[in-house]
């Protein structure tokens, strides 16, 4: 699995170099959100405002009423829990072309409660005008930008930073509101988002030798969730459908897709990993996957739940699982 450091660093100067609209707001969070490259190479379209939220979104939608393309960039957390009176009354009211970048979705940080966002699709996607986007890799990291700032309105993107797995082919890039289909198969629906795709995938191979066929979806878009490609993987498991996902089980992934099982008349069973109406400790990203079972093992269980055999899979037959420093050259800092 090949794996890359700081790509959105690198990315937005080439891809923003011939749009003298865009302009970037940090919160006292340059460098740990990758944008000191942006900083160095357009200084004059690099607005620092300080530990500010509120103020830095406001001035957001200042700039974007007169005709700039703002992209905000600080902590996940720090974006809808301390600013959103601030997006409701002067960003998704009028529609402005704000971009949100939060950086640290869910339990990508070991910093604790006050740190991890592990409401923020169930809160952003409750607001009009909104677009929630999430990265699930390297390569949606690289291609994700076109689609951020083509996209009408507000966009909100859960981001990943440091060091990233390139899950997808290069050729293969970011499409709002297009699941990627990873697997066929009829026994199991599995859809996953965010950083749960690549633990998904490493149960995904094992699953298949031991005689169980499952349909793979990766989702990038959590609104608009129209996407046919949902409704037509959900209608024909034999088993069930299984979501997974790097946030709260309430208003994220899985309440989509109950949703769109329910407005359609799937009568099929719906089981959804994810954090269990809890809030979670500080730790390694590989430590709280596991206590908090949204890791591949956990999801062995949930497809042996449904299936009611046990499959037998070992940690060991789980092979290449990623660890991630905490203190790490790719992160500016451990939080």
């Amino acid at each position: 699995m090949q794996i890359l450091s700081k790509i959105h660093n690198r990315n937005l100067v080439s891809w923003a170099e011939n749009r003298p609209d865009v302009v970037v707001l940090s919160a006292d969070l340059t460098s740990s959100t990758e944008i000191n490259g942006f900083q160095s190479a357009y200084p004059d379209r690099f607005f620092s405002m300080g530990v500010a939220e509120q103020n830095m979104l406001s001035f957001a939608a200042g700039m974007a009423k007169e005709g700039f393309v703002p992209m905000v960039h600080t902590f996940a957390v720090f974006i809808y829990r301390q600013a959103l009176n601030q997006i409701n009354s002067s960003i998704a009211y009028s529609n402005l072309p704000v971009k949100m970048f939060g950086f640290l979705p869910g339990i990508t940080t070991p910093g604790g409660a006050t740190h991890q966002a592990i409401e923020d699709v169930a809160v952003m996607r409750s607001i009009p005008n909104m677009t929630i986007f999430e990265t699930g890799d390297a390569t949606e990291i690289e291609t994700i930008m076109d689609a951020v700032y083509e996209t009408n309105g507000p966009v909100y993107i859960r981001m990943l930073r440091g060091e990233v797995p390139r899950l997808f082919d290069k050729e293969d890039p970011f499409i709002p509101n297009k699941a990627r289909i990873l697997s066929k198969g009829t026994d199991i629906t599995l859809i996953t988002s965010g950083i749960c795709t690549e633990e998904a995938m490493r149960a995904s191979a094992v699953l298949g030798s031991k005689g169980v066929s499952v349909e793979h979806l990766h989702v990038s878009t959590h609104k608009p969730f129209t996407d046919p490609r949902i409704l037509e993987a959900v209608s024909k498991p034999k088993y069930g459908v299984i979501t997974m996902e790097n946030h709260t089980i309430i208003g994220g992934l899985g309440t989509e897709v109950a949703e769109v099982m329910a407005e359609n008349g799937i009568g099929k069973k719906l089981k959804r990993i994810g954090l269990n109406d809890t809030y979670a400790h500080g730790g390694s990203r590989h430590y709280l996957m596991r206590k908090y079972g949204l890791d591949s093992m956990a999801l062995i269980t949930g497809i042996e739940e449904f299936i009611e055999t046990s499959l037998n899979i070992s940690e060991e037959d789980l092979a290449n699982i990623r660890i991630e420093a905490v203190h790490s050259s790719a992160k500016a800092e451990a939080l």
